[in-house]
């Protein structure tokens, strides 16, 4: 698939000139390591990601999350760039960017909001006319959701639970957008290509305006999967929302929801005969393609086993082979791999995203994207339900460390030593719980060199709870 914000089509032609931009961003984000190459990679992340967020602009705070040099931010990159700008110190220019989105939802654009905002907090010019004509890919309200749920699990920031701004984007968007672009587990499959056009004589984005995916380049499909994967996503996410407000009867709905696009994903879309999953129903409704599918992996909607597996086995085929791939979509394979316990594979994409020469490695999504691969995937940091963390370095990486880690109202630094030691410190904010957890099978852990009973937190992986105190530092480490 080719996943692009509105590069596709004469509208891209557009030449924008340099602009006088704000000084760039900081960060307390440090990594230390063994090896000289993960640092290099790091570094040039780090460096290239923080040039591309500003202060000072009508819009507030932003970073770059489209084509560099529009100056504006679109919904797919935001969401998907979130998780690296929160590491960066980013945290409330990403609340920004969000909530902007979010207040821009309507009912005269068939809830849909802007799909790219500029520095001047206005949609911008490329992709928007007006109300009636518009570029739109369809997951962005899901993608939006989903990321306003990962942001507050990781900055414990309740506006994105009570703010009415966000709690109306929420709502419309699982409500109101489904219906409107008959989106329903139900009806997708047999839902129209173009709907909720205006036939007033302007084309000009008559066959953008509710694209079902983000796949920009292929015309002839009223639905592909990526559209249900984001759809899985934001069910949920929005369920655990609603869960958290007291809303039990809607959170309940929710999930129901959720898992049935899921089935729907593993049932009809999936190719028994074929041992893969379909891509997208094409104009005659009929089931077709054989994509890379990654989206179901990044987005968790697979039933794992067979089924993960032969996306995986295409995904290091594709690899492999050594073709050359989206930028877009490539700039997230270290977090998918990673996930999927294929270290080796996910550090040895890292390097090529980073690697001097890379071609197009200046967009916006591959800096944040590797920052967040290196902290979700790599160190194995994750907030809920407490602080938890699994090292998957490779044989080139003896140790490495990431110092300021922003997490809810702490500020951490985790060090693995191998996948067999890990030290976690306090350095601010309150005591917390930390889950500290190794590949393989254990039946002891040694916390602070004393023995106690190892868990298992999933298949070969062995867990110990620990408290941690503000400025404290704890280790936990395999007994041998």
């Amino acid at each position: 698939m080719k996943f692009l914000c509105n590069v596709a089509g004469l509208f891209a032609c557009l030449v924008l000139l340099p602009a006088q931009l704000p000084a760039a961003a900081a960060s307390s984000l440090e990594l230390k390591t063994s090896d000289a190459r993960l640092a290099a990679a790091f570094a040039w992340a780090r460096s290239q990601a923080l040039a591309y967020a500003f202060e000072g602009d009508p819009v507030g705070n932003w970073y770059e999350a489209a084509l560099p040099g529009r100056h504006a931010f679109c919904m797919r990159d935001t969401a998907h760039q979130a998780m690296g700008a929160h590491m960066l110190g980013l945290a409330r220019y990403t609340h920004n960017m969000l909530h902007k989105f979010a207040e821009n939802i309507s009912e005269s654009k068939d809830w849909c909001s802007y799909w790219e905002i500029n520095r001047e907090n206005r949609p911008a010019p490329v992709d928007y006319l007006d109300d009636a004509h518009f570029w739109y890919n369809l997951p962005a309200n899901f993608d939006v959701l989903d990321a306003c749920y990962r942001m507050y699990l990781w900055t414990g920031d309740k506006t994105y639970l009570t703010d009415p701004v966000f709690l109306n984007f929420y709502r419309r968007t699982v409500h109101e957008y489904v219906h409107r672009w008959q989106l329903g587990a139900h009806n997708i499959m047999s839902r129209p290509r173009i709907m909720n056009f205006h036939a007033d004589g302007n084309y000009r984005f008559q066959k953008s305006r509710g694209i079902p995916s983000y796949d920009e380049s292929d015309p002839n499909f009223v639905v592909a999967i990526d559209q249900l994967a984001t759809q899985y996503a934001a069910y949920l996410a929005y369920a655990h929302f609603e869960q958290l407000r007291g809303e039990a009867g809607e959170a309940k709905q929710f999930f129901a929801r959720a898992k049935d696009v899921k089935s729907l994903v593993n049932g009809a879309w999936w190719d028994k005969s074929a041992g893969s999953y379909y891509s997208r129903v094409n104009l005659e409704h009929r089931l077709e393609g054989r994509d890379l599918n990654t989206a179901l992996l990044y987005y968790g909607v697979t039933d794992g086993g067979v089924k993960s597996e032969s996306i995986l086995k295409t995904l290091l085929a594709t690899i492999g082979d050594g073709k050359p791939i989206g930028i877009e979509g490539q700039s997230h394979f270290p977090e998918i791999l990673y996930g999927a316990g294929k270290a080796e594979a996910a550090y040895g994409q890292i390097l090529d995203l980073t690697r001097e020469g890379k071609h197009r490695r200046e967009y916006p999504e591959v800096s944040y994207a590797v920052i967040g691969a290196i902290a979700t995937g790599l160190m194995g940091l994750d907030p809920e339900p407490t602080v938890r963390t699994l090292p998957r370095l490779t044989a080139a990486t003896r140790w490495v460390e990431l110092d300021h880690v922003p997490m809810r109202a702490n500020d951490l630094s985790i060090r693995h030593d191998g996948l067999t030691r890990t030290t976690l410190i306090n350095n601010r904010g309150p005591s917390l719980v930390w889950r500290a957890c190794f590949p393989g099978s254990y039946r002891v852990l040694l916390v602070e060199r004393k023995a106690v009973s190892a868990r298992d937190d999933a298949k070969n992986v062995s867990c110990a709870t620990v408290n941690v105190d503000a400025g404290a530092t704890k280790i936990v480490q395999v007994s041998k």
